[in-house]
């Protein structure tokens, strides 16, 4: 009998949650018009869904019935808190034992360094999980009620609060519009902003700042976490307000208030949430290409976003400036860093620059459009972003598929995946050490 690494695990868990998302999605019940949905839209809103992407190639307000937006929202709620959550909780309910094999699968899933507590912490998620959705679910429904009414006022509240705090960028507003009817509207955009942070830095960082609320007692992780993200989101917020400030089609004709709300939101939105408030294919060319480097970068480890991760980023930065220094440690907050965590960094960033160019070739040879725009499309697919410049609808199945791909690849996470697939049951240390031998580079 075969036996799965918890890696391997961890991957075909999530392909089997997309598999019966595709399924359930192809049903005639799911769609407005009551027939079935062809295989390849089923599976990209699927694999959208519960990678939290928020890519569509159909409108999800107007095309899927209230029985498939509620298929769509539960995948986005499993994809968001991670199959091996989802299990616990299941397992939680039956009364099962939570076994040592599951134990070490969650731990894979949380990005984990040990196995103690991790049931504990599982709790704690779903709890944390649960409260932020009610809180931003009610936030919003002050919003949406006296517009829609009551009934549908609160299921918009409850959908979009779980698709902001999941980071998936799923909206049922309609006709692809996203959040720009309300670009003005204080409370939606900072409810929206607020969930779509705490959703993306990670429950991890979650529970030190409840528990250790202190600056001096947060853990290393949580403090470089917590300052990769300001720091991106401020320099993010003060590049999309001057160069999209006089921009007709962007923040041209907007108050200067609403300007630096908008400026704010675009700046927040491309770590893997996927929500707008203005066009995204409107935005100048140096927009889109920061809005890229932004969703590339993406959320922050066990959290509900995708992208190489902010401690990824960081820790690259600070190698580099170690080298450029001359220093042989890389230091940060009177801590170091190994060098394998840096290997492991660099790994992640070369196999999504890897996966990223392949997806782009691909689709620049399927597809009649822009280069810019193409890029922005994969990139959006490999962050779990779902921001798109408006071509995703009319992709084609080839197209549709190694996006999809590239979906599924960021939000497991593209080592995840090699590992998964090369690596033996049983990893084997090196045995033996070869001479070192220099060569040129640079």
């Amino acid at each position: 009998m075969t036996r799965f690494t918890p890696t391997q695990i961890l991957v075909m868990g999530f392909a089997a949650i997309i598999l019966t998302g595709t399924l359930l999605l192809m049903l005639p019940i799911s769609s407005a018009a009551g027939q079935n949905t062809d295989f390849i839209t089923s599976l990209f809103t699927a694999t959208s869904a519960v990678c939290v992407t928020g890519l569509v190639v159909v409108d999800t307000g107007t095309y899927w019935s209230l029985f498939g937006q509620i298929v769509i929202m539960l995948l986005i709620q499993a994809g968001g808190l991670g199959f091996m959550t989802m299990a616990t909780l299941a397992s939680m309910l039956l009364g099962r034992r939570i076994g040592l094999k599951e134990r070490l699968v969650i731990q894979e899933a949380l990005n984990e360094f040990s196995l103690q507590g991790l049931v504990k912490l599982t709790q704690r998620i779903l709890i944390t999980t649960a409260l932020f959705e009610l809180s931003g679910m009610a936030l919003l429904s002050t919003r949406f009620i006296p517009i829609y009414g009551i009934g549908k006022g609160l299921y918009f509240s409850l959908f979009h609060a779980v698709s902001a705090f999941n980071n998936a960028g799923f909206d049922i507003i309609g006709d692809f519009v996203s959040f720009t009817p309300f670009v003005g509207d204080i409370i939606i955009n900072f409810t929206v902003m607020g969930l779509i942070i705490i959703g993306g830095i990670g429950f991890a960082v979650i529970m030190d700042v409840f528990y250790n609320w202190h600056v001096k007692r947060l853990s290393l992780h949580t403090k470089l976490v917590l300052t990769t993200t300001t720091v991106l989101i401020v320099a993010g917020f003060l590049f999309f307000f001057f160069v999209e400030y006089n921009n007709p089609k962007t923040l041209g004709p907007l108050s200067v208030p609403v300007k630096a709300m908008a400026a704010l939101f675009q700046s927040i939105t491309p770590r893997t949430a996927g929500f707008n408030t203005i066009s995204e294919g409107d935005l100048t060319d140096a927009s889109k290409f920061v809005t890229i480097l932004l969703m590339y970068t993406g959320a922050s480890p066990a959290s509900t976003g995708g992208g190489i991760k902010t401690t990824t980023l960081s820790t690259i930065i600070l190698a580099v400036a170690a080298v450029l220094r001359g220093r042989e440690n890389v230091n940060i907050y009177g801590k170091r860093l190994s060098w394998t965590l840096v290997m492991r960094s660099l790994s992640i960033a070369v196999l999504a620059l890897g996966l990223i160019s392949a997806v782009t070739i691909i689709l620049s040879l399927a597809e009649n459009q822009a280069f810019i725009k193409v890029l922005f499309e994969t990139v959006s697919a490999f962050g779990t972003v779902g921001l798109s410049t408006g071509i995703t609808p009319t992709l084609s199945a080839v197209s549709k598929i190694a996006l999809a791909f590239t979906m599924f690849a960021g939000r497991v996470g593209p080592l995840t995946i090699a590992v998964a697939l090369l690596q033996r049951q049983h990893g084997m240390k090196d045995l033996c050490r070869y001479p070192e031998e220099k060569i040129m580079v640079g």
